[in-house]
């Protein structure tokens, strides 16, 4: 459906949809007739319907440009540019989320029109939407001030702005129109992943659309998006460190992701969370059960204390900023001693209790789990690095228990049938031994040699790259996160309990990012099936925005995913060169 241009754009004669994420504002535009809006930390505010945009149309970052017209969007404010059309309709929301209750005894919306222009308040946020011509400006914020601030932006300086926007996210300019426009398209992902409040303060980063009400920031998922943002904004990789630091508990315990609501969502969620967990029996789709302090989305997720240190690693490796390191060393010590006491008998390992509170949050995952362990490693090499010059005694220890950690690895958790390594497990009562690509983990963070990475990578060559792999049913799409699929069901939950979809085979870009990585880092080449193949999958379904996750029978997961700019992330590293090279035998 959809074609990339030689510029980085993208083209189509049909319309599809186009996700919107800039500092404040955030929506769905459907070009043949509506808009969704929400704002960063307030919710959803409201529809817009509008007559339909005339193709074809040419498709950005933030941006469509139609044969008549288009969608523009501001970066410095929270305001849009809608051109070629009549507004035929505004329906503001009347809650902030599905999960939002308000007073029926009050007037949620509040109404005013003055000429061309519609003001809607909300307990919870501002829209406002003016008609002049064939144009419609769209504002929201949390305040009116807010929204008509956004609102005093003309058309031409929305315009303009955007097409700054778009030639900002454009940085492999010298690639072919494929991986161009995956970069481009990667690079937007990151970016607009820096939110802002209405004051323009750093508000966190955005694991993507989906998770703005509560809006949320992730450890595991901050760390995935800012590995661009490193040398693109490394200011909003500091502020995420210390956003993500308030998350962590005094002993070391750290949720999935830190709420970050305004006020009004905030006092909304609590009221919410607050019956849900009262009456758990009328909520079908309440909050996670272990949402247990009012900051936590998802507490203890065993894999979050560890991002939290390789964040700060990767923070100081590019920046050489050790001051926040030190700003942060009790956290880390925390952390430390949190998992040297998770270990089992006669063993530096931790040991991970049955849940699923780890990436794969849909498998109960137990025992000793590669993903986590390959964490768990490099964050004591991290320990090591950082504290040798002021805690020398912790970085000592955190030194000798990484080589332990290494030497067990590779004793218990080695798979010779497979040339990788056990998904997780209790060798010696049950093991799930299937290749699972988060166990590239072991490999990134140097948990395992240089010859047991390189096999573990060629193990994934042959039986995670579909085409490569004539078992699974589907042909040539992409790079499976899993196969074959869980041994035993009871493990898996929700999507996971399906054979190719969600934990259990999917194609997750970001993890293909991260394999392409390894196969550069050693010097393996290939790495182009990784880098684009997922992005023609999204291009042949017209899914505009580094998307999610994705299978052929089951479609795909959110747009425009943080994460997923991963494989923008790589070729910038790495080179266009690199990134074309051919597999070496």
């Amino acid at each position: 459906m959809l074609k990339p241009l030689a510029d980085g754009q993208l083209s189509c004669e049909k319309p599809v949809l186009l996700p919107v994420m800039a500092p404040r504002l955030q929506a769905d535009i459907h070009p043949d007739g509506y808009a969704d809006l929400a704002l960063w930390g307030a919710g959803s505010l409201g529809r817009v319907r509008f007559s339909a945009i005339r193709g074809p149309y040419t498709y950005g970052p933030n941006r469509i440009v139609a044969q008549h017209g288009g969608v523009f969007i501001a970066q410095s404010l929270p305001v849009m540019l809608i051109s070629g059309v009549r507004l035929l309709g505004i329906y503001p929301a009347r809650r902030c989320a599905w999960w939002h209750e308000p007073d029926g005894q009050s007037a949620p919306v509040r109404g005013s029109r003055n000429h061309h222009r519609q003001t809607f308040e909300m307990d919870w946020g501002v829209l406002i939407v003016e008609a002049a011509g064939s144009d419609l400006r769209i504002a929201v914020g949390a305040s009116r001030d807010e929204a008509e601030k956004a609102l005093d932006l003309s058309s031409e300086a929305i315009m303009a702005q955007a097409a700054e926007y778009v030639a900002r996210c454009d940085l492999a300019p010298d690639a072919d129109p494929l991986m161009r426009s995956m970069v481009s398209q990667g690079i937007h992902a990151a970016l607009s992943s820096i939110r802002r409040d209405e004051n323009g303060a750093f508000a966190g980063l955005a694991a993507g659309q989906a998770y703005s009400a509560p809006a949320r920031t992730y450890y595991r998922d901050g760390y995935w998006t800012m590995q661009p943002l490193l040398t693109l904004a490394p200011e909003a990789v500091r502020d995420e460190i210390r956003l993500l630091a308030k998350g962590v508990q005094p002993d070391g315990e750290a949720p999935s992701g830190v709420i970050l609501t305004g006020p009004a969502q905030s006092e909304a969620w609590q009221h919410f969370v607050a019956d849900s967990k009262a009456n758990p029996k009328t909520h079908k789709r309440a909050v996670p059960e272990y949402h247990n302090r009012p900051q936590d989305w998802w507490s203890d997720h065993f894999d979050s204390p560890l991002f939290f240190i390789l964040f700060i690693d990767d923070y100081v490796g590019a920046t050489k900023d050790l001051a926040e390191a030190q700003l942060h060393w009790p956290i880390v010590r925390a952390i430390t001693d949190r998992y040297l006491s998770l270990a089992g008998p006669d063993s530096v390992l931790p040991v991970k209790p049955r849940n699923d509170r780890d990436w794969a949050d849909n498998v109960y995952r137990e025992g000793l789990v590669s993903y986590d362990l390959g964490l768990f490693v490099g964050a004591m090499d991290a320990v090591a690095r950082l504290g040798e010059a002021h805690d020398p005694a912790l970085a000592e220890q955190a030194g000798r228990v990484a080589n332990l950690a290494r030497r067990e690895i590779e004793a218990k958790l080695f798979v010779p049938a497979t040339g990788g390594y056990l998904d997780y497990g209790t060798p010696g009562l049950f093991v799930e031994d299937h290749l699972s690509l988060d166990s590239l983990t072991l490999s990134r963070f140097g948990a395992i040699s240089r010859p047991k990475a390189i096999g573990l990578l060629r193990a994934f060559e042959t039986r995670l790259e579909t085409r490569n792999n004539q078992e699974q049913p589907y042909g040539s799409w992409g790079v499976m996160c899993a196969y074959p699929p869980f041994k035993r069901p009871s493990d898996l939950r929700s999507k996971t309990a399906f054979p190719y979809r969600y934990h259990n085979g999917s194609d997750w870009p970001y993890w293909d990012g991260a394999y392409a990585e390894e196969r550069l880092r050693y010097g393996l080449g290939g790495a182009r099936y990784a880098l684009t193949r997922w992005w023609e999958t999204c291009l042949d379904n017209g899914w505009i925005g580094a998307v999610e996750y994705f299978s052929p029978p089951y479609g795909r997961g959110s747009l425009l995913q943080g994460w997923s700019a991963m494989p923008a992330a790589v070729v910038l590293k790495y080179g266009l060169d690199a990134a074309n090279a051919e597999p070496m035998s």
